[in-house]
Protein backbone atom coordinates (compact mmCIF):
# COMPACT_ATOMS: atom_id res chain seq x y z
CA UNK A 1 0.00 0.00 0.00
CA UNK A 2 2.92 2.49 0.87
CA UNK A 3 4.67 2.18 -2.63
CA UNK A 4 1.36 2.22 -4.35
CA UNK A 5 0.37 5.58 -2.35
CA UNK A 6 3.71 6.68 -2.98
CA UNK A 7 3.73 5.81 -6.96
CA UNK A 8 0.14 7.64 -7.14
CA UNK A 9 1.40 11.22 -5.62
CA UNK A 10 3.82 10.97 -8.31
CA UNK A 11 1.71 10.90 -11.17
CA UNK A 12 -0.55 13.15 -9.63
CA UNK A 13 2.41 15.43 -9.00
CA UNK A 14 2.75 15.55 -12.68
CA UNK A 15 -0.44 15.61 -13.78
CA UNK A 16 -2.35 18.95 -14.84
CA UNK A 17 -5.03 17.99 -16.18
CA UNK A 18 -6.95 15.54 -14.01
CA UNK A 19 -10.56 14.53 -14.30
CA UNK A 20 -11.92 13.64 -11.32
CA UNK A 21 -14.86 10.33 -11.09
CA UNK A 22 -16.77 10.85 -7.43
CA UNK A 23 -19.19 9.00 -5.53
CA UNK A 24 -20.90 7.68 -2.57
CA UNK A 25 -17.37 6.93 -1.17
CA UNK A 26 -16.66 10.29 -0.56
CA UNK A 27 -19.68 11.28 1.21
CA UNK A 28 -20.11 8.87 3.00
CA UNK A 29 -16.76 10.29 5.54
CA UNK A 30 -19.54 13.40 5.96
CA UNK A 31 -21.92 10.68 7.69
CA UNK A 32 -23.90 10.57 4.46
CA UNK A 33 -25.12 6.96 3.62
CA UNK A 34 -24.04 5.75 0.58
CA UNK A 35 -26.49 3.29 -1.28
CA UNK A 36 -25.00 -0.21 -2.02
CA UNK A 37 -22.84 -1.32 1.27
CA UNK A 38 -24.38 -3.16 3.74
CA UNK A 39 -25.95 -0.19 5.47
CA UNK A 40 -26.73 1.47 2.50
CA UNK A 41 -29.87 3.37 1.38
CA UNK A 42 -30.78 0.07 -0.70
CA UNK A 43 -31.19 -1.73 2.34
CA UNK A 44 -34.03 0.40 3.60
CA UNK A 45 -35.89 -0.46 0.46
CA UNK A 46 -35.75 -1.67 -2.61
CA UNK A 47 -34.75 0.25 -5.96
CA UNK A 48 -38.68 0.64 -7.24
CA UNK A 49 -38.93 3.85 -4.43
CA UNK A 50 -36.62 5.51 -6.59
CA UNK A 51 -38.27 5.27 -9.51
CA UNK A 52 -40.16 7.34 -11.78
CA UNK A 53 -42.92 4.85 -12.07
CA UNK A 54 -42.97 4.57 -8.20
CA UNK A 55 -42.75 8.65 -8.09
CA UNK A 56 -45.94 9.44 -10.03
CA UNK A 57 -47.80 6.35 -8.37
CA UNK A 58 -46.83 7.37 -4.70
CA UNK A 59 -45.59 11.22 -4.37
CA UNK A 60 -46.08 11.28 -0.98
CA UNK A 61 -44.19 8.21 -0.08
CA UNK A 62 -41.95 8.91 -2.75
CA UNK A 63 -40.76 12.54 -1.33
CA UNK A 64 -40.45 10.81 2.57
CA UNK A 65 -38.25 8.33 1.65
CA UNK A 66 -36.16 11.18 -0.61
CA UNK A 67 -36.34 13.30 2.35
CA UNK A 68 -34.98 11.32 5.08
CA UNK A 69 -32.56 9.36 3.00
CA UNK A 70 -31.38 11.81 0.07
CA UNK A 71 -31.67 15.08 1.39
CA UNK A 72 -28.84 16.43 3.49
CA UNK A 73 -29.07 20.21 3.72
CA UNK A 74 -26.64 20.17 6.98
CA UNK A 75 -23.87 17.81 5.68
CA UNK A 76 -20.45 19.17 5.42
CA UNK A 77 -17.47 18.71 3.20
CA UNK A 78 -14.76 16.95 4.46
CA UNK A 79 -11.29 16.21 3.89
CA UNK A 80 -11.91 14.52 0.35
CA UNK A 81 -13.86 16.93 -0.87
CA UNK A 82 -11.61 20.27 0.73
CA UNK A 83 -8.20 18.88 -1.24
CA UNK A 84 -10.19 18.12 -4.36
CA UNK A 85 -11.40 21.65 -4.35
CA UNK A 86 -7.79 22.91 -3.45
CA UNK A 87 -6.46 21.08 -6.53
CA UNK A 88 -8.91 22.49 -8.68
CA UNK A 89 -7.65 25.55 -7.29
CA UNK A 90 -3.88 24.84 -8.09
CA UNK A 91 -5.16 24.16 -11.79
CA UNK A 92 -4.63 20.27 -11.26
CA UNK A 93 -8.08 19.02 -11.73
CA UNK A 94 -9.92 20.19 -13.94
CA UNK A 95 -13.52 18.61 -13.53
CA UNK A 96 -15.21 16.58 -11.37
CA UNK A 97 -17.52 14.05 -12.58
CA UNK A 98 -19.99 12.84 -9.44
CA UNK A 99 -22.93 10.50 -9.09
CA UNK A 100 -23.29 12.41 -5.89
CA UNK A 101 -27.06 14.32 -5.39
CA UNK A 102 -25.70 16.14 -2.13
CA UNK A 103 -23.83 19.39 -3.30
CA UNK A 104 -20.46 19.05 -1.09
CA UNK A 105 -17.97 19.20 -3.58
CA UNK A 106 -19.42 22.94 -4.05
CA UNK A 107 -19.49 23.68 -1.03
CA UNK A 108 -16.22 22.52 -0.38
CA UNK A 109 -15.67 24.98 -3.50
CA UNK A 110 -15.31 23.40 -6.63
CA UNK A 111 -16.80 24.69 -9.51
CA UNK A 112 -16.18 22.66 -12.53
CA UNK A 113 -18.58 19.97 -11.29
CA UNK A 114 -20.97 17.93 -13.46
CA UNK A 115 -23.86 16.04 -11.34
CA UNK A 116 -24.60 13.49 -13.89
CA UNK A 117 -27.30 11.95 -11.40
CA UNK A 118 -28.80 15.53 -10.82
CA UNK A 119 -28.89 17.14 -6.92
CA UNK A 120 -31.68 17.24 -4.73
CA UNK A 121 -31.43 21.17 -4.09
CA UNK A 122 -33.84 21.96 -6.28
CA UNK A 123 -36.95 20.42 -7.92
CA UNK A 124 -38.84 21.27 -11.06
CA UNK A 125 -42.26 20.87 -12.26
CA UNK A 126 -42.15 18.86 -15.05
CA UNK A 127 -44.31 21.12 -16.98
CA UNK A 128 -43.52 24.61 -16.84
CA UNK A 129 -40.19 24.01 -15.31
CA UNK A 130 -40.79 25.66 -12.53
CA UNK A 131 -37.70 25.51 -10.15
CA UNK A 132 -38.38 25.10 -6.33
CA UNK A 133 -35.51 25.31 -3.81
CA UNK A 134 -35.78 21.65 -1.38
CA UNK A 135 -36.37 23.88 1.82
CA UNK A 136 -39.48 24.92 0.13
CA UNK A 137 -40.76 21.52 -1.04
CA UNK A 138 -39.77 20.59 2.80
CA UNK A 139 -41.99 23.09 3.70
CA UNK A 140 -44.90 22.67 0.96
CA UNK A 141 -44.87 18.62 2.53
CA UNK A 142 -45.32 19.31 6.07
CA UNK A 143 -47.84 21.97 5.61
CA UNK A 144 -49.88 21.52 2.18
CA UNK A 145 -51.68 18.14 0.68
CA UNK A 146 -50.60 18.10 -2.76
CA UNK A 147 -47.48 19.56 -2.20
CA UNK A 148 -46.18 18.30 -4.98
CA UNK A 149 -48.55 19.58 -7.75
CA UNK A 150 -47.13 22.81 -9.39
CA UNK A 151 -48.39 26.26 -8.24
CA UNK A 152 -47.88 27.81 -11.12
CA UNK A 153 -49.90 25.67 -13.57
CA UNK A 154 -53.35 26.19 -14.40
CA UNK A 155 -54.26 22.39 -14.65
CA UNK A 156 -53.58 20.49 -11.31
CA UNK A 157 -54.98 16.54 -12.08
CA UNK A 158 -52.27 15.83 -14.15
CA UNK A 159 -49.04 13.84 -13.19
CA UNK A 160 -47.24 16.55 -15.63
CA UNK A 161 -47.78 19.20 -13.34
CA UNK A 162 -45.92 17.37 -10.66
CA UNK A 163 -43.30 18.45 -9.29
CA UNK A 164 -39.45 16.31 -9.14
CA UNK A 165 -36.30 16.40 -7.74
CA UNK A 166 -33.60 17.19 -9.97
CA UNK A 167 -32.13 13.72 -9.54
CA UNK A 168 -32.24 11.36 -12.54
CA UNK A 169 -34.49 8.14 -11.31
CA UNK A 170 -34.68 4.66 -12.66
CA UNK A 171 -36.40 4.76 -16.10
CA UNK A 172 -35.56 8.81 -15.96
CA UNK A 173 -33.40 10.36 -18.32
CA UNK A 174 -31.33 13.62 -16.84
CA UNK A 175 -29.76 16.36 -18.76
CA UNK A 176 -26.28 14.42 -18.53
CA UNK A 177 -28.14 10.68 -19.85
CA UNK A 178 -28.66 12.56 -23.05
CA UNK A 179 -25.92 11.75 -26.39
CA UNK A 180 -24.92 15.30 -26.04
CA UNK A 181 -24.41 15.27 -21.79
CA UNK A 182 -22.59 11.72 -22.04
CA UNK A 183 -20.08 13.42 -24.89
CA UNK A 184 -19.38 16.73 -23.25
CA UNK A 185 -18.24 13.61 -20.32
CA UNK A 186 -16.50 11.19 -22.62
CA UNK A 187 -14.72 14.37 -23.95
CA UNK A 188 -13.31 15.58 -20.55
CA UNK A 189 -12.44 12.48 -19.94
CA UNK A 190 -10.59 11.78 -23.10
CA UNK A 191 -8.50 15.18 -22.86
CA UNK A 192 -7.34 14.30 -19.33
CA UNK A 193 -3.75 13.27 -18.67
CA UNK A 194 -4.53 11.52 -14.96
CA UNK A 195 -8.34 9.83 -13.84
CA UNK A 196 -8.67 9.45 -9.96
CA UNK A 197 -12.10 7.73 -9.03
CA UNK A 198 -13.07 8.27 -5.50
CA UNK A 199 -15.78 6.45 -3.58
CA UNK A 200 -17.43 4.43 -6.39
CA UNK A 201 -17.49 0.90 -6.99
CA UNK A 202 -17.85 1.73 -10.63
CA UNK A 203 -20.89 -0.88 -10.68
CA UNK A 204 -23.57 1.83 -12.57
CA UNK A 205 -24.05 2.08 -16.02
CA UNK A 206 -23.45 4.24 -17.89
CA UNK A 207 -21.39 6.22 -15.29
CA UNK A 208 -18.81 3.00 -14.78
CA UNK A 209 -18.31 2.80 -18.55
CA UNK A 210 -16.14 6.33 -18.15
CA UNK A 211 -13.00 5.17 -17.75
CA UNK A 212 -13.13 3.16 -21.00
CA UNK A 213 -12.58 6.48 -22.57
CA UNK A 214 -9.27 7.65 -21.42
CA UNK A 215 -6.37 7.86 -23.63
CA UNK A 216 -3.92 4.92 -23.81
CA UNK A 217 -1.16 5.54 -21.42
CA UNK A 218 -3.36 7.57 -19.13
CA UNK A 219 -3.00 6.36 -15.45
CA UNK A 220 -6.01 5.24 -13.63
CA UNK A 221 -5.94 5.96 -9.88
CA UNK A 222 -9.01 4.66 -7.88
CA UNK A 223 -9.26 5.11 -4.44
CA UNK A 224 -12.24 2.95 -2.72
CA UNK A 225 -12.88 0.80 0.28
CA UNK A 226 -14.27 -2.10 -2.02
CA UNK A 227 -13.10 -3.40 -5.22
CA UNK A 228 -14.09 -1.96 -8.94
CA UNK A 229 -14.44 -4.15 -12.50
CA UNK A 230 -11.24 -1.93 -13.56
CA UNK A 231 -8.84 -2.76 -10.04
CA UNK A 232 -6.90 -5.40 -12.92
CA UNK A 233 -6.60 -3.24 -15.53
CA UNK A 234 -3.45 -2.18 -17.41
CA UNK A 235 -2.55 1.59 -15.83
CA UNK A 236 -4.73 1.01 -12.67
CA UNK A 237 -3.34 1.94 -9.31
CA UNK A 238 -5.45 0.91 -6.39
CA UNK A 239 -5.51 2.48 -2.76
CA UNK A 240 -8.49 0.11 -0.78
CA UNK A 241 -8.73 2.89 2.15
CA UNK A 242 -10.33 6.15 3.71
CA UNK A 243 -10.16 8.66 1.02
CA UNK A 244 -9.73 11.78 3.29
CA UNK A 245 -6.90 9.47 4.70
CA UNK A 246 -5.44 8.75 1.46
CA UNK A 247 -5.71 12.11 -0.47
CA UNK A 248 -4.20 13.88 2.79
CA UNK A 249 -1.33 11.55 2.81
CA UNK A 250 -0.86 12.30 -1.32
CA UNK A 251 -1.50 16.40 -0.54
CA UNK A 252 1.22 16.87 2.20
CA UNK A 253 4.36 15.09 -0.54
CA UNK A 254 2.89 17.05 -3.42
Amino acid sequence: MESTVETCTNLLREARNIVVLSGAGISTESGIKDFRSKTGVYQLAPEYILSLDYFYKNPNDFYQFAFENLYHPDAVPNKGHEILAKWEEQGKVQHIITQNIDGLHQKAGSNNVIEFHGTMKTASCLNCGKIYPSSEMVNRFETMEEFFVCSNCETKSEKEHYIKPDVVLFGDTGEWFSIEGFNTVVQHIDQADCILVVGTSLQVTPFSTFPEYRRKGVPLIIINKGGTPYDRREGAYVIHDSIGKSLSHIDESL
